[in-house]
């Protein structure tokens, strides 16, 4: 099997390879907060309304950026939003030419590696609907920036 990612750039890949590189982790679509002094990110383990916390997957991805106005599409137009990405996230390791993890679905075939792994949101995160925001920062969680 080839493994495209690391034969091309990101912008050489197609649409559906673009795609695939997204491990379905969930951690992208975890409430952030920025630090006003140190402008340090940090991960909760809230997570969006869209996110369905089992599958790991958006109830309404094509429609997402209009019902979630913040919700950051990544694509390379926005290869400075990268940042906020976790350090697992493909995209963002492509960028900063690391490998893709051992448990990454294009190389175990499934994302079943990534669940059992603790990679992903599964069982760890509480929807947004569900705390009030102005107690974010008391959820703020370690392990989705690992």
């Amino acid at each position: 099997m080839e493994k495209f990612w690391e034969t091309k750039t990101l912008s050489q890949m197609s649409s559906q390879e673009w795609e695939s590189l997204c491990d379905g982790c969930g951690k992208c679509c975890l409430n952030k907060l920025v630090d006003d002094e140190t402008e340090e990110l940090h991960f909760t383990n809230v997570a969006c309304h869209l996110l369905h916390t089992k599958s790991c997957q958006c109830k309404k991805y094509e429609q997402r950026l209009k019902i979630v106005p913040e919700c950051v599409k990544v694509s390379l137009d926005d290869v400075e939003q990268f940042h906020w990405l976790p350090a697992s996230c493909a995209y963002k390791r492509l960028i900063e030419e690391k490998p893709l993890p051992e448990w990454h679905p294009l190389i175990t075939g499934s994302q079943s590696a990534m669940h059992k792994g603790g990679h992903s949101i599964r069982g760890k995160v509480i929807s947004e609907t569900k705390v009030d925001p102005e107690y974010l920062e008391d959820y703020i969680a370690l392990w989705p920036a690992e």
